[in-house]
């Protein structure tokens, strides 16, 4: 396997590096051709590194040399062709790479040139990878249409327009039961129309959901809203942020797949002949 490291991941740089602002990165960079859709396998198993005495050289010296970086929570040696030594080191759901001696710290996207195959991405799929029966419902509300037999999940921002489009969409799709997660990440009337709506007794929230989606009729202010209540929205953001949800809508099917955008009303009832065809 030869591996290429891409610039990419540069432009979108995790969090994580504003900690380390005005410290050296070692970035190896370089082109690659473009991930032709069928590859999708898995990323190779890697393993923590065999030696435990480089995993805990790898800790000491980018603790040394990089302060201000968070705690290190995974090393682990990647199984490179060629004897390359190389390994990934995890902290939280951010991916980096170093040498044995911690001297080195990469950031960026590693490709198997011969699969074409993103091995960081597959990786960080790994990482957020959530099943169906792991979310947390509790901090949802339901929508029923029919016998609701079919199951959904749906992230979605109140001031999100392709929301507003995935709504209508399900509107024509009888027999399921959408759970749906309020996830206000497009600003401040975001969170005060999620706030409005999560607010609102149980048994209203989903009607008072779809008026002001499908309808226009906006959320009416809740006075007595309790921080007990509300702290359901604050769990919904950090399981997303937990878990890559980076944008509305967001779909969850029951067969753990995870649909991001506006998908047509054809295009769901494709995941759930999936979904059946399974069981």
């Amino acid at each position: 396997m030869t591996p290429s490291f891409s610039s990419r991941a540069v432009r979108g740089a995790p969090p994580l590096l504003a900690a380390l602002s005005g410290l050296a990165l070692a970035l190896v960079l370089g082109l690659t051709p473009p991930q032709p859709a069928q590859a999708q396998s898995k990323a190779p198993a890697a393993k923590t590194a065999q030696e435990p005495a480089t995993a805990a050289t790898i800790r000491k010296n980018l603790s040394a040399r990089l302060p201000k970086m968070p705690a290190i929570d995974e090393v682990r040696a990647l199984p490179l062709a060629g004897g390359t030594s190389l390994y990934e080191i995890r902290v939280g759901q951010d991916i980096f790479y170093t040498d044995a001696q911690g001297q080195h710290l990469i950031q960026g996207q590693i490709i198997d040139l011969q699969s074409q195959r993103n091995l960081t991405e597959e990786r960080t799929e790994q990482l957020s990878a959530v099943r169906y029966q792991d979310l947390p419902f509790d901090d949802a509300f339901t929508i029923r249409h029919g016998k609701g037999e079919r199951q959904l999940a749906v992230f979605s921002d109140p001031e999100c327009g392709y929301c507003r489009r995935l709504e209508r969409e399900l509107a024509d799709i009888d027999n399921v039961t959408i759970h749906v997660f309020l996830y206000p990440v497009l600003g401040q009337q975001s969170t005060e129309k999620a706030q409005a709506v999560w607010c609102t007794a149980s048994d209203q929230r989903a009607r008072t959901w779809q008026d002001w989606m499908l309808k226009g009729t906006p959320p009416a202010a809740q006075a007595n809203c309790s921080q007990r209540t509300l702290d359901a929205l604050a769990r919904n953001l950090e399981f997303g942020r937990k878990h890559r949800i980076q944008g509305t809508p967001t779909l969850f099917f029951a067969n753990d797949v995870r649909a991001p955008g506006a998908l047509s009303a054809r295009q769901i009832e494709q995941q759930f002949a999936s979904v059946a065809a399974k069981k």
